[in-house]
């Protein structure tokens, strides 16, 4: 039994075309081809295998590099005959080590942010300024997390640029800290932002002043 029983492609025209897709920053990482058997071992082992048409046989994506693909999620198109894999690749996805086969741009953005701030909780490093973090609690996150606001409202009052986006960078950063040591996620947040995106005309008004805390 695998989580993805559910689905079912139609070899009837063939090999089936296979579109990796990085879990977080979204970049699309190759292109390969599966047969029947490769789609099976990928449901059973929750790694990319392909048919290699070249060498005419099954391939283990990663089998002699070690950077294998680790299927996060999977979904066929609408004509069951194309699939797209969410994959966390465990290095360089293509042969000339980057991590597309395709010339994009590197991206890093929150739910990177987020990966990488839970593997250095989980992985207990004392040097790790996270963990640090965590280590500390709540009040010490919250406390850097408000030091970094003022920073950006003053970078803002400047009207520096630069001094905007590096602040603005540690902001997220503790944000990211504070949200993982209070259990939220990025998708617990997409979630409502995605909700009040639905709402139109949703101004109140202004907010009275805050005068006691």
């Amino acid at each position: 039994m695998s989580k993805y029983d559910a689905l079912v492609p139609d070899f009837s025209k063939g090999l089936l075309t296979v579109v990796l897709q990085h879990f977080t920053n979204k970049n699309v990482l190759m292109v390969g081809y599966m047969n029947e058997e490769a789609f099976e071992l990928t449901k059973r082992d929750e790694v990319v295998w392909f048919f290699s048409r070249s060498k005419d046989r099954l391939w283990k994506k990663g089998e002699s590099s070690e950077h294998y693909q680790f299927v996060k999620d999977m979904y066929l198109d609408c004509d069951q005959d194309a699939l797209l894999i969410m994959v966390d690749p465990a290095g360089p996805t293509c042969h000339r080590n980057t991590e597309s086969c395709f010339d994009v741009p590197v991206a890093f953005g929150l739910d990177d942010l987020e990966e990488t701030i839970r593997q250095r909780a989980v992985g207990h490093d004392e040097k790790s300024y996270t963990n640090y973090l965590l280590d500390k609690g709540t009040d010490k996150i919250a406390k850097k997390f408000g030091e970094e606001a003022f920073e950006v409202v003053i970078g803002a009052k400047n009207h520096d640029k630069e001094e905007v986006a590096n602040e603005t960078a540690d902001l997220l950063y503790h944000l990211g800290v504070l949200l993982y040591d209070q259990g939220v996620d990025v998708a617990d947040v997409t979630k409502v932002l995605i909700e009040r995106h639905q709402k139109k005309n949703n101004f109140k008004g202004e907010r009275r002043d805050v005068e006691e805390y």
